[in-house]
């Protein structure tokens, strides 16, 4: 049987932040793109990685973007600003949870790939109070689902991998956790919450 969970990290994309596609569905029929080009072109993995392992910056990782794009570079500038321009929203039964952890005595810790501008997206989210210790893959210089970033997220929430509860909604990233000693539970919505507070030893 496992250790029990002592400590919780827990994703922010598809987790704690959700998106809604309209807006970002808006700004390609605007500008005549692609269906989710302006998406698939931000996770090319020559220029998504560099700005996840914090080697350029996130307004550059958008600029490089822009340059992709089949418009001249001023409209690709406003097509990626506009786009840009939407953050996202939080999810209200996902923020509950990590209040319910806090409350009963649990480290929460947001174990994100993210660039320079996370915080500035926690501080508009009203997320930053909301952790323990913020654990961004551009400030680490290595990002999920790298063994190295779990490591040093572990760390950062003082917990050995054994006593460290990860949660997430990609799979690459859930096999990495596990890979590195960390018990990890795919999100897939708040119907796993009474699960994943049994995971942690707290009451009903």
């Amino acid at each position: 049987m496992r250790d029990r969970a002592r400590a919780l990290l827990i994703d922010l994309d598809g987790v704690l932040r959700r998106w809604d596609p309209a807006p970002m569905i808006a700004v390609e029929v605007r500008y005549g793109l692609k269906p989710a080009s302006l998406l698939e072109t931000s996770m090319s993995w020559d220029i998504y990685r560099p700005a996840m392992a914090g080697e350029i910056s996130d307004a550059e990782w958008m600029s490089l973007v822009a340059g992709r794009l089949p418009l001249d570079a001023a409209e690709a500038a406003a097509a990626v600003a506009e786009w840009q321009a939407y953050r996202g929203e939080v999810d209200p039964e996902a923020l509950a949870f990590v209040r319910g952890v806090r409350a009963a005595g649990r480290k929460v810790g947001l174990a994100t790939n993210g660039t320079d501008r996370l915080r500035g997206d926690l501080d508009a989210l009203g997320l930053t109070g909301e952790v323990d210790v913020i654990l961004n893959s551009w400030d680490l210089k290595t990002h999920k689902p790298a063994p190295e970033f779990f490591e040093q997220a572990c760390q950062g929430i003082g917990e050995l991998p054994k006593h460290v509860l990860f949660v997430d909604d990609d799979d690459r990233a859930i096999r990495g956790a596990r890979a590195a000693g960390l018990a990890g539970y795919r999100w897939s919505g708040p119907q796993h919450v009474p699960y994943l507070r049994k995971a942690l030893d707290l009451p009903d």
